[in-house]
């Protein structure tokens, strides 16, 4: 109708209906209509067990033998679809697709040799339709109200169409049977007394057909269209339109009403596309699939009336496998193009871009479409190589990695879809190792390849260049794509020397540091990403030491080599010069080391293996000076007495130290070489005359 009012005839209008109401349904008073349209008939009564109640037209100018079962009969597209206001049972309709004539044989239908579907019959009698009328006489429609009995009531007469009742429509329906479509569906096909005689079910298959070109008898051709999937249908079939007058021999007797209980499973065009909604997106997307990529991917399938039929999930590990190679069935194929990582897709695939006419095993039947739910979890191509992000670069990067190089850094490692396989972090210590000579997978070793220290860079590595199709683990699965963010925190080669940069150096900057010198200075030592380790300023006193003496490690002495006082510098020591592989406490391992020094002051040093040294030449009697007494022996007071002497009149000077005493304590203890408290004549001598004995012994 098309919201439009129905054509009525002369005097027709909305103040005719009460006035005909009762003329045009004199034996229905209690009819619906004369409820709802007549003022003299308000009250409303109950109706126990009335199961159908629907509108019909029926043209005046039809035969009268025709409106036992009313209709629309106006000039109208046959298969048009009818606004129906005044429906009570919304569940249930009556499709009029023609109307009958007078004279007509029943209309059998069928197929001969079984009931799996109910097909045609070869008409025994075939007649022809009634032809609709080319335009409606003024005045040719009436109203008249068809109330059907269903079983359990009492017989309504012979019904001319199909009765539908629609028990049950799912809240969804996305799509509805056409004429054309092919569908999949079960049924139970019963006589009025519930004898059963055809059932998918019993056969255990169902039914797959084409609506609407004569395959089926007519009745199921009628009641199956506009059904949605998983919708269920009662069917009323009168005989005309199943196997008319003549039935099928044993099983359907003639001019049989036939029941069925129909339930919709699956439709589907020939003109159909593939049908891909995507769930959810990640919103960073920098590639998407393409032909000849790697994929790997969850999904559930199911079929379209909900039927799962399979899941990678339950298998506990993503399907792997080429894109537009053939591997996959060609729906699949299709959907899985242009998806990123992480990304979520419904995929519904018509049979014959899936399995068509044969389906597979018993899990997928014959022309089934199917839905899958994916997720793609990662993908690849065979000819990828490293890809590199760079996150944060610092602004002053004097060097670069290189092959050789000794590289500490931490990461964390991801899938591609974000799962945490692995972290440095987690162990709290960096990953150390070289770059470029096979200690590592190749994918890092070509992905740290330039990096800066303190660089922070995204390392997305192909399975052919990490773990490969075996994986690692129980942590890394197969042909899975690695990510790595990594922070590289320092690095250097087995070469480097002390890197020396000089910061500030005094004018007039004469006398500089040698070894054996005593120095004091301050210092404050770091690791190359600016974690502070130490600092003298921590004290109250500049640290002091004896260049030289391997009191400090070696990398440090080498950096206060040359010094003045007051100059300032910037030293890196790499770990070989440094802490080592060991590291020391508070310094990691293979740690290189930045101090920042700064020399307060310094002492002119003595030669190794020497405590003091005399400016010139030593006294000739050094023996008779020392001994103060003149008792023939040298006590270690008397000792200390002369030495001191020695210093403060500038002949000669001690070992740099922050304890002189200890120093002279030391010479005294050389010297005494019985251990008796005192030194003799024969005890004493000096360093050099030693030296000399010992090349003489030697010789």
């Amino acid at each position: 109708m098309g919201g439009a009012q129905p054509a009525l005839g002369p005097g027709a209008s909305g103040a005719g209906w009460d006035s005909s109401c009762t003329n045009l349904l004199p034996n229905i008073s209690d009819s619906f209509l004369c409820r709802r349209n007549c003022p003299k008939k308000k009250k409303r009564r109950k109706r126990e067990n009335e199961s159908l109640v629907t509108w019909s037209f029926v043209a005046a100018t039809f035969p009268s033998r025709c409106s036992r079962l009313g209709g629309i009969v106006a000039a109208m597209p046959v298969g048009a679809r009818l606004a129906r206001p005044w429906r009570q049972a919304p569940r249930t309709r009556v499709q009029k697709f023609q109307p009958c004539g007078a004279g007509q044989a029943s209309r059998p239908a069928g197929g001969g040799g079984g009931l799996a579907p109910p097909l045609r019959l070869p008409p025994a009698e075939p007649f022809r339709r009634q032809p609709r009328p080319s335009a409606m006489a003024p005045g040719s429609l009436v109203l008249l109200l068809s109330i059907l009995g269903t079983p359990g009531l009492a017989d309504p007469g012979p019904l001319e169409d199909v009765v539908i009742d629609r028990y049950y429509i799912p809240k969804i329906c996305l799509r509805e049977v056409q004429m054309g479509d092919f569908i999949r569906y079960h049924y139970n096909g019963t006589f009025k007394d519930g004898k059963k005689f055809d059932s998918s079910y019993d056969r255990g298959a169902t039914v797959a057909g084409v609506v609407g070109v004569g395959r089926l008898i007519t009745g199921m051709d009628r009641g199956l269209q506009g059904m949605c999937v998983n919708e269920r249908r009662h069917l009323i079939v009168p005989p005309h339109l199943g196997y008319g007058s003549i039935g099928v021999a044993g099983l359907i007797p003639p001019d049989a009403t036939l029941y069925f209980d129909v339930v919709m499973l699956d439709i589907w065009n020939k003109n159909d596309k593939l049908q891909i909604t995507t769930l959810s997106k990640p919103e960073r997307c920098n590639r998407t699939v393409e032909n000849s990529d790697f994929v790997r991917y969850h999904y559930n399938g199911t079929l379209l009336d909900g039927t799962p039929f399979d899941s990678s999930y339950s298998k506990n590990g993503t399907y792997d496998t080429y894109v537009g190679t053939g591997w996959l069935i060609k729906g699949m194929d299709q959907g899985l193009l242009g998806m990123c990582a992480g990304e979520k897709r419904s995929i519904i695939i018509p049979p014959f871009l899936a399995y068509g006419e044969k389906g597979y095993g018993t899990v997928i039947p014959p022309q089934a479409s199917l839905v899958f739910s994916v997720l793609l979890v990662d993908f690849h191509n065979p000819k990828d190589g490293v890809f590199l992000e760079h996150l944060e670069v610092p602004e002053s990067c004097t060097r670069r990695a290189v092959t050789g190089d000794f590289i500490r850094y931490h990461y964390n490692g991801t899938l591609m879809d974000g799962t945490l396989f692995d972290s440095s972090y987690s162990r709290n210590h960096t990953y150390n190792t070289y770059i470029g000579k096979g200690y590592i997978i190749p994918g890092m070793d070509q992905g740290l390849q330039g990096v800066c220290v303190g660089e922070r860079r995204r390392v997305v590595v192909p399975p052919h260049l990490a773990y490969g199709e075996n994986g690692a683990g129980d942590k890394i699965p197969g042909s899975a794509v690695l990510i790595f963010d990594v922070h590289v925190i320092d690095f250097h080669n087995p070469e480097d020397p002390v890197e020396i940069e000089t910061v500030y150096r005094p004018e007039g900057c004469n006398v500089t540091t040698r070894d054996r010198d005593f120095v004091r200075y301050h210092y404050n030592c770091s690791l190359l990403d600016g974690t502070k380790l130490f600092s003298s300023h921590d004290y109250e006193k500049p640290q002091e030491v004896t260049l030289g003496t391997n009191k400090v490690i070696e990398g440090l002495n080498r950096g206060l080599l040359n010094m003045c006082a007051g100059e300032r510098r910037v030293l890196i020591i790499p770990p070989h010069l440094g802490h080592g592989e060991s590291g020391a406490r508070g310094v990691p391992g293979s740690a290189v080391l930045r101090f920042e020094v700064e020399l307060i002051s310094m002492e002119e040093g003595v030669p190794e293996g020497y405590l003091f040294i005399w400016h010139g030449e030593p006294p000739a009697n050094l023996y008779e000076q020392m001994d103060l007494n003149k008792d023939g022996e040298i006590p270690a007071d008397e000792f200390s007495t002369f030495i001191k002497s020695q210093v403060a009149e500038g002949k000669g000077r001690l070992m740099p130290s922050s304890d002189p005493e200890k120093v002279i304590a030391d010479m005294f203890k050389n010297q005494d070489r019985n251990q008796d408290g005192k030194i003799t004549s024969e005890e004493l001598k000096l360093k050099s005359d030693e030296d000399q004995e010992k090349i003489h012994e030697e010789l």
